[in-house]
């Protein structure tokens, strides 16, 4: 049996108005070299400027993932020439990261699993090239964007703490808002480092890079087809090569060409951009606006009692979490606050293929309906019934309510009034209980006191109240006292 070792290299493209270095926008297009400059062109006399913004969200992924951050910020270059580096070289960082030394914890199989951190680095990103049969086009706009690269430790033995680390990653990055991480726009993709070694041995095995990765489900088949692979050559007796392969469409890696030695990058201090000093106060600002993540508020609605599914429902998306703590800290009843966002909330946003931001009930209105829920004023099956109308007609719920009176009857007086008027109406129902002690009259006559309430009688209490005066019926038709025509 063989031990396997993953270790991620994942860049994300930064949200910000500018490119990294040039005052080029920072949008995507499908249009080919619409939104460059002549530093992302890599013109002769071009000089850089440092995009305060990325560094800003560069070192608040850094602070979120529990990494060191440094004292200043210092670019590197790095040399190399491929036709999708322009300058011949990349704006990167190595001698002083963004962070260093953090850890993200993930749920693995209910089972958190501390994937750590080498370093995070904030770097520009390349143009894309388009393979021809017999060339290749180059498109600058992707060039000079504002680009992360987040380098784990070999930590990983499966490629589901790879996909799952991977997924909760973007998560960071959606709760941060910093990016929107859509792998189909390039945003996010990665490098996958696998390999094996012997149970009990001391030393990695031969690794393996893939190259490229865009896709979850992709970084999945990659994974579990190079475990296959490298196992049986491994169980044959022969030795894994140290690589660079791809993964095909078929689900499987090809080799794309032998790595023996690291690349010399030459790499040193990018001499046009001069370190700038990180203040405590700057760096405490950006702290200040770190949000609670996903895992911590997943463990925190666990502890308040939330079951587990719903509590992974309702923090995939910050948003959401956020209009649900808005709701649990106003709302009298917890199991009521989950039981309206489950069910009302997170099938009107399905169904209206919505935001949560967009939905025209806020935390405040769910609040109040939810209170009036558990005082007893309105029934659960009601109160959803004026949401969705309240939702359709863009009315609040309360005004709803008080519009067409449709407050839930509690006042047992007027309940028992309507009960003795049914049960005088239903004699046959009556006598029924009486005679031959059959208990589904009182749901006869909860059905029937629900209908003649326009379902605003008090469920509850109507039920206490039908109980009682049957008992009373059949007491005194016992005593003689009342006579059953």
């Amino acid at each position: 049996m063989y031990k396997v070792v993953i270790g991620l290299e994942v860049h994300v493209e930064l949200e910000t108005k500018s490119k990294n270095f040039s005052s080029a926008p920072n949008t995507f297009s499908n249009f080919p070299n619409e939104y460059v400059a002549p530093v992302d062109l890599g013109l002769p006399g071009i000089l850089p400027v440092v995009n305060k913004e990325a560094c800003r969200k560069a070192l608040l992924t850094a602070m979120a993932l529990h990494c060191e951050v440094p004292d200043e910020v210092l670019f590197d270059r790095k040399n190399y020439f491929y036709p999708d580096l322009p300058k011949g070289y990349q704006i990167t960082q190595v001698t002083k990261p963004m962070g260093r030394k953090g850890y993200l914890d993930i749920l693995v199989n209910d089972k958190v699993k501390r994937v750590f951190i080498h370093q995070l680095h904030l770097e520009e990103d390349t143009a894309s090239l388009e393979h021809r049969s017999k060339y290749s086009l180059i498109d600058y706009n992707r060039s000079g964007v504002p680009l992360v690269e987040i380098v784990t430790e070999p930590c990983m033995e499966s490629a589901l703490e790879a996909v799952t680390f991977l997924e909760d990653l973007k998560d960071v990055f959606l709760y941060l808002g910093v990016s929107e991480a859509k792998s189909n726009y390039g945003q996010m993709r990665c490098d996958v480092n696998i390999s094996l070694m012997e149970d009990g041995a001391t030393e990695l095995g031969t690794k393996v890079e893939m190259k490229n990765i865009n896709a979850f489900n992709n970084v999945k088949a990659a994974i579990e087809y190079e475990i296959k692979r490298q196992s049986e050559i491994l169980s044959k007796g022969g030795s894994v090569l140290q690589e660079t392969r791809r993964i095909a469409e078929d689900g499987k890696t090809y080799a794309m060409r032998e790595k023996v030695d690291a690349i010399d990058y030459k790499y040193f201090i990018e001499p046009n951009i001069p370190p700038v000093k990180l203040e405590k106060s700057f760096l405490e600002e950006i702290r200040s606006t770190l949000p609670v993540l996903k895992l911590d508020r997943y463990f925190h609605y666990i502890n308040l009692g939330i079951n587990k599914e719903d509590a992974k429902s309702i923090v995939r998306n910050r948003k959401v979490a956020d209009y649900f703590d808005e709701v649990l800290h106003k709302a009298k009843n917890k199991d009521l606050a989950v039981n309206f966002m489950m069910s009302a909330v997170m099938s009107t946003l399905n169904k209206l293929e919505i935001g949560i931001d967009e939905l025209f009930i806020t935390p405040d209105m769910l609040a109040n309906l939810i209170n009036l829920v558990n005082e007893g004023n309105i029934s659960l099956d009601h109160s959803k019934k004026i949401l969705y109308k309240a939702i359709d007609e863009k009315i609040h719920p309360l005004e709803l309510i008080e519009k067409e009176n449709l407050k839930q009857i509690n006042d047992e007086d007027v309940l028992l009034e309507l009960i003795n008027k049914i049960m005088d109406d239903n004699k046959e129902q009556v006598r029924q209980y009486i005679e031959e002690d059959n208990e589904h009259v009182i749901n006869f006559f909860i059905g029937k006191t629900m209908k003649e309430s326009n379902r605003k009688a008090n469920p509850n209490k109507s039920l206490e109240i039908i109980k009682k005066e049957l008992e009373r019926r059949k007491k005194d038709e016992c005593d003689g006292s009342v006579i059953i025509i």
